[in-house]
């Protein structure tokens, strides 16, 4: 019987998972998570108000229940502590690694290291209650904010910022985060990007969604729409960027209304340097830019300084390194072929990629499906010179002997129990719980693996 280990158990984890399941029924899979709740991004990175999109966790689970896949959250693959590559190789006849893309990418200007500058990033992870995060106190004193990037990272952050807390209370939202969000003096968010309205990643339902906010009003600057050719005529444009032009010329129509807060959508500014004010940020200095003719920008050399003291960046992820396994650091992404990891160029036995870290952070959620079925498809063609090498039958003891102690799919469920008792007692849905000693001692409440 092939065994497999899938490292990581997000989309493109859990779509491997599945392809594997589907493809070979004499398969076994091992999903690995150093955390113990599974889902990656869809737990972890999807905003708590976006519940459509939070219940892709469904069809998630079901590939996880499946009697040849088990979950063995709390194990750490590399580094520190962690189980080392070459180690995790003898135990599995192959190992598929879907670990996503965990670092941010910098703006690279000075004063980016202040106090109150954040990737953004960091501020979904406080809210999503991930047990890495720390309660930075991001909004605390902050009056103005601003997000660069207008992409739909973008404009999760600018809404959550905004939301008042009788639209979170519903939420799973962490009661930490929910508290410090309702007593936030935010009353302006400004979303910028460097280049024109026709050229922004964010969709147009999420875009409109600001529209819609109670108390908040949406503002864009005519002027700015009218250094983007594609605005005066949308009608050649995709039909994605078509509709966010409509959308921004409808705001920019509407002109500037009384409200509580405010969302200013700008264009054709790039930032070069962040502002202190008392030992944090206080402004962001941006440099206006203009169409350059070729599909990019130039500077124009005028400034504009915009007040703030949070400023959070959303400008693309980046995957980093996994000890043992080779990196091109050019790209951000495990070199391979068809998902067949290459080491010095040569494709590697048994070892595998899939997600982020095989093609970059590029695509939606279902975007994974054919990514992990290429690589599902790779391995089962070798499959019959991979088995011949002798693995344990179970590597579950020899995790044991590392030193880990995998939380079961039992312990997950566990944790899922507490969160919705919590919620409960909160007078609430389902809060999760937003701490490794917590979530690690509810899953330790559970069956053992």
């Amino acid at each position: 019987m092939l065994r497999v280990a899938v490292v990581g158990s997000g989309p493109s984890g859990c779509y491997t998972a599945q392809s594997l399941v589907q493809l070979d029924p004499g398969v076994r899979v091992d999903v690995l998570d150093r955390l113990p709740c599974p889902y990656g991004l869809v737990r972890y990175g999807v905003a708590p108000d976006h519940e459509k999109i939070k219940s892709l966790q469904g069809s998630l689970r079901t590939v996880l229940e499946h009697e040849r896949v088990r979950f063995l959250g709390g194990v750490r693959v590399g580094g520190p502590g962690g189980l080392p590559v070459e180690r995790l190789r003898e135990l599995y006849h192959a190992v598929v690694y879907c670990v996503g893309a965990a670092a941010d990418r910098r703006l690279g200007i000075p004063g980016e290291e202040l106090p109150g500058s954040w990737s953004a990033t960091e501020f979904v992870s406080w809210y999503s209650a991930h047990p890495d995060a720390a309660d930075a106190g991001f909004v605390r004193g902050v009056r103005s904010a601003v997000v660069i990037g207008v992409g739909n990272v973008a404009v999760d952050v600018t809404r959550m910022l905004v939301r008042g807390p009788g639209e979170l209370r519903p939420t799973d939202m962490p009661q930490g985060a929910l508290d410090a969000l309702a007593a936030s003096g935010i009353t302006e968010v400004h979303m910028t990007g460097r280049r024109g309205p026709s050229q922004a990643r964010f969709t147009t339902k999420e875009l409109r969604e600001l529209g819609d906010l109670p108390g908040t009003r949406v503002t864009v600057e005519q002027s700015e729409l009218d250094l983007d050719p594609a605005c005066a005529d949308p009608s050649a444009l995709p039909a994605v960027q078509r509709r966010n032009v409509e959308a921004l010329r409808g705001w920019a129509a509407a002109g500037s209304r009384p409200a509580a807060r405010r969302i200013r959508l700008r264009f054709f500014l790039r930032p070069v340097e962040l502002l202190a004010d008392g030992g944090r940020v206080g402004a962001v200095r941006f440099e206006r830019t203009v169409p350059d003719g070729r599909g990019g920008v130039a500077g124009t050399g005028r400034f504009e300084d915009v007040a703030a003291q949070l400023v959070l960046r959303s400008v693309g992820y980046r995957g980093v390194p996994l000890e043992g396994l080779p990196f091109d650091p050019a790209s951000g992404t495990v070199p391979h072929r068809d998902g067949r990891v290459l080491r010095d160029g040569v494709e590697s036995p048994g070892e595998y990629v899939a997600g982020w870290i095989k093609r970059g952070p590029t695509g939606v959620i279902g975007t994974n499906r054919p990514c992990a079925k290429q690589t599902a498809a790779a391995l089962l063609a070798e499959a019959p010179a991979l088995v011949g090498r002798e693995v344990p039958e179970d590597a579950l003891p020899a995790l044991r002997a590392a030193g880990l102690e995998p939380v079961p799919w039992a312990g997950w469920l566990a944790i899922e129990r507490a969160e919705a008792e919590l919620g409960a007692r909160l007078g609430r849905g389902v809060v999760k719980l937003a701490d490794w000693e917590a979530l690690m001692k509810v899953a330790r409440s559970a069956a053992p693996a």
